[in-house]
């Protein structure tokens, strides 16, 4: 049941209205005079107010002013039998849904508090909304990494500069664009996302700087481009290595001027845009082979992170899995399941080459195939039983024990040395093939002293 306040110092009128909208089903409170209501708005909570604005003592829209400071999302309806445009102006500057006239027509008042409750309704909306995505963005862990980026960022973020983010792909490198958005000076203002890899090289620039109509066969009205969709805020450029030469050259040059025009126009659109660009490229390696712009890298490198891939934050695994794991219950309308021991230790044994994205996509999976409550290492794929294998299992799950991280080393080991021989010992082949970068694999190699050979190829 709704409750509506109603702060009026006629007596005929609160009566009235209190019995025309208990009638419809509402719950009604009362208040004589301005201070009597915002007495009631401190100590019940109310969905709309009706307030009257010539009221002895403090008027309505000093009450009104007063009711913002109590609550700033109130809805209020503001009531007045001497009512100018004026002081309509007045009341909605102040934040006032709506302004009735009196005498008071029944079917006026009815029609604005339905229409009022239905922007409540989306307000509640948008506050749920905002909240299952700032869970489902969370960046989650404390290992010793996550720890470390998690510091930076808070460092980084309230400053204006520009960011480059390195990482795996499925590492969570869009989870750290955002978590610099939504702790920067630009947190009220837009976050535009552009795969640059999506996008097919002849609308990139389009999608990019926008158009005007006519400009290109299909191009039937103008279009914003995404730099000016990002004025003031955030512009994240995901998979910046896949865009080409001429693209970077026009990248580089907004960049620097702050300014450019739509495509099949003339007009110069001047942008203000904090840039954080990201890649799983090893962008040193692209500008030797002349693939990417050296003098647009160190543009974007101003400061730089590297989101480290999953087999190198194994003890955040459990919480991840089962974070995800609520979620999709959540979203799937499923009773919540859980992991067994045994399932956790097969998770955490995996070298996740797909990294977090691949543990989200299996537990997803589980939470749709598995029918019972207790996902146990049975239900999980074969490769994850072939690496449970390798593990002893430990009486208690309390802390990582050193038998843990030797098995899994030395699981990671055995993986490698299958993927060089698969290859041919090719090891730029085994890099791309496990996903991570060529100096990684060649760290890894030596770390676990595996010798290389040369490749019959």
């Amino acid at each position: 049941m709704k409750t509506i306040l109603i702060i009026d110092d006629e007596d005929s009128i609160r009566a009235s209205l209190q019995g025309i909208l208990q009638d419809e089903g509402y719950r009604v409170l009362l208040a004589a005079d301005g201070m009597a209501g915002l007495a009631q708005l401190r100590e019940e909570s109310v969905d709309i107010i009706l307030l009257d604005i010539w009221m002895p003592g403090i008027d309505g829209l000093e009450t009104l002013r007063q009711i913002r400071d109590i609550n700033p999302e109130q809805l209020v309806i503001m009531m007045s039998g001497h009512g100018t445009i004026e002081t309509a102006v007045k009341a909605t500057r102040l934040g006032a849904y709506d302004f009735i006239e009196k005498p008071l027509s029944l079917e006026k008042v009815l029609l604005s508090l339905q229409n009022a409750l239905r922007v409540s309704g989306l307000i509640e909306e948008n506050r749920t909304l905002k909240v299952q995505l700032g869970k489902e963005s969370e960046m989650i862990g404390e290992s010793p990494a996550i720890r470390d980026l998690k510091a930076q960022i808070a460092i980084a973020a309230p400053t204006s500069g520009w960011v480059l983010i390195t990482g795996e792909n499925g590492t969570g490198k869009e989870l750290v664009a955002r978590a610099i958005h939504s702790l920067s000076k630009r947190r009220d203002k837009p976050f535009i996302e552009v795969n640059c890899a999506a996008i097919p090289e002849e609308l990139i620039e389009s999608e990019l700087f926008g158009h005007e109509r006519g400009s290109f066969t299909g191009a039937t009205a103008q279009r914003r481009g995404k730099f000016d969709l990002a004025h003031e805020g955030t512009l994240f450029l995901d998979e910046i290595a896949d865009m080409s030469l001429k693209t970077q050259a026009k990248v580089l040059r907004i960049l620097q001027e702050r300014k450019f025009e739509r495509v099949g126009g003339s007009r110069t659109i001047e942008v203000d845009v904090r840039v954080v660009a990201a890649t799983n490229k090893n962008l040193e390696t692209e500008i030797s082979a002349g693939r990417f712009r050296e003098d647009l890298y160190y543009r974007l490198n101003v400061i730089p992170f590297h989101v480290p891939p999953l087999r190198e934050r194994s003890r955040d695994i459990p919480r991840l899995a089962e974070n995800f794991l609520t979620l999709f219950c959540q979203q799937e309308g499923r009773p919540l399941k859980r992991f067994s021991d045994g399932a956790i230790r097969a998770l955490c044994a995996y070298p996740w080459p797909g990294n977090v994205r691949e543990l989200k996509n299996i537990v997803e999976r589980l939470v749709i195939m598995s029918p019972d409550q207790l996902i146990t290492e049975a239900q999980l794929p074969a490769i994850f039983t072939a690496g449970e294998r390798l593990l002893p299992r430990p009486e208690s799950d309390d802390s990582e024990s050193a038998t843990l991280r030797a098995a899994r080393d030395e699981f990671e080991k055995d993986f490698i040395l299958q993927k060089l021989k698969e290859f041919d010992w090719n090891v730029s082949r085994t890099a791309d093939a496990i996903e991570i970068e060529r100096s990684n694999l060649h760290r890894k190699m030596k770390a676990y002293g595996i010798e290389p050979k040369k490749s019959a190829g």
